[in-house]
């Protein structure tokens, strides 16, 4: 009978996200090994997310994170120590427990989750094995088609494109590492064209590495793109196209209409908007293409184009069980976004994805707009054989990270490893 590996210590500290806004990091130490965590934050949130604790005051704008960091080193640790540390459901329950709120506001999501991910960590250290292995083990494993941020718009950059996001996404390779080189390509392809096209403003980088170019429109941003595409030398079903709309950033709540493009639209003109797009440019994936209480909206455009295109349920769903329920039954999208932060510990992320796939839906594992290096979420995408992982352009560290992450995992499984991308191009 295996021993149990218990949890020694636990501490956390407060450190910084690729913004420089203050996050919590976290160390789990057994009597074998210590697993270390930090937590990302995002820019544009749904309203339902867990909710990310702050401090308030003066120091760091009121982003400060000491009280989560206290709460991690007393509460959380005084209620863990002695458990197992390869009890992941029982770990994030008993947490869940001490907290005992429906969004985690007393201990805080961030305090939580940095605990949750390191303790995953140190399981596996402990037990000898990869992060990926420790989440799910298996005989084979898919690694997902990465979602390239390449142009920032939005809440992401300081631009006039109302869209958040313009993505790449390679489908068309044989393999992940090849699918990281033909998105890096199209990317530096991307460079050389904005530059010629708009001078060196153009290349100025939002949050998430994509250049934030001086344009206005949809889609010139798209055009730009599906030039730097044939550039590098591939054709449209090489590398799809893709958008996050992030339109409740867009969302004129006492009109009940978008502002987009210099256009004030309703739902079903939007509607009409994103098809023509889609048809346009072959649109692979809609994110966020309304706001997120509109459940009837987004199931009408995914009865409209959910055939060829994946409809993607960001902050409507918040990686929250409970709203993900409604959207099945509402049959409001075919895909979901998720993130580990949004709902707070690793287990719950696990059931939410669990919820997906059993609803017959796309599952996209995700970054936030604020990362740190830890490349955790390519080995949780590793682990449940998501289709995507959305972490960024291939630039800026906190993003690399990822995508070096998914190199090391992908060489390490061999032949014991597929690529999700013929499945879903």
């Amino acid at each position: 009978m295996a021993t149990k590996t218990t949890i020694l210590e636990i501490k956390a500290r407060q450190v910084l996200d690729s913004r420089g806004n203050p996050t919590v990091e976290a160390e789990v130490t057994t009597s074998k090994a210590m697993g270390r965590a930090s937590v990302p934050s995002g820019a544009s949130k749904g309203k339902h997310e867990a909710l990310e604790l702050r401090d308030g005051g003066e120091e760091f704008h009121g982003k400060g994170v000491m009280k989560a960091v206290a709460n991690v080193n007393g509460v959380l640790r005084r209620g863990l120590l002695g458990l197992s540390v390869d009890d992941q459901r029982g770990l994030d329950q008993k947490m869940i427990s001490l907290d005992g709120t429906q969004d985690k506001r007393r201990l805080g999501a961030n305090a939580i989750l940095a605990v949750s991910m390191a303790s995953a960590r140190a399981a596996a250290s402990s037990n000898g094995v990869s992060l990926f292995a420790q989440l799910r083990k298996s005989d084979r494993y898919t690694l997902p088609v990465p979602m390239m941020n390449v142009i920032n718009g939005g809440e992401h950059a300081g631009n006039n494109l109302a869209i958040q996001e313009f993505l790449i996404e390679p489908v068309g390779a044989s393999s992940c590492a090849e699918a990281i080189r033909m998105g890096s390509e199209v990317y530096q392809s991307l460079r050389s064209i904005l530059l010629s096209e708009h001078g060196r403003s153009a290349i100025n980088i939002g949050d998430e590495g994509g250049f934030a170019p001086p344009l206005r429109l949809t889609r010139d941003a798209l055009v730009s793109i599906r030039k730097a595409v044939s550039t590098s030398g591939y054709g449209e079903k090489d590398v799809r196209l893709g958008v996050d709309a992030a339109s409740s950033t867009f969302y004129d709540e006492k009109n009940g209409s978008y502002k987009l493009d210099g256009k004030t639209m309703s739902e079903a003109a939007l509607e009409d908007y994103y098809a023509q797009l889609r048809d346009e440019f072959g649109l692979l994936t809609i994110e966020d293409p309304f706001q997120e209480e509109a459940f009837e909206a987004f199931a009408s455009i995914t009865k409209r184009l959910g055939g060829k295109t994946k409809v993607i349920g960001d902050d409507i769903y918040v990686t929250n069980m409970a709203r993900m329920r409604l959207g099945i039954e509402g049959n409001a999208t075919n895909a979901i976004l998720i993130k580990l932060n949004q709902i707070g510990t690793v287990s719950e992320t696990e059931g939410a994805i669990g919820l997906a796939r059993k609803a017959g839906w796309t599952a996209i594992v995700s970054h936030r707009s604020g990362e740190t290096e830890d490349p955790f979420i390519a080995h949780l995408a590793t682990a449940f054989a998501a289709d995507f992982i959305k972490t960024g352009a291939p630039a800026r560290g906190e993003r690399v990270a990822k995508y070096n992450e998914l190199l090391r995992i992908e060489e390490e499984l061999e032949s014991k490893v597929r690529y999700a991308g013929k499945d879903l191009g």
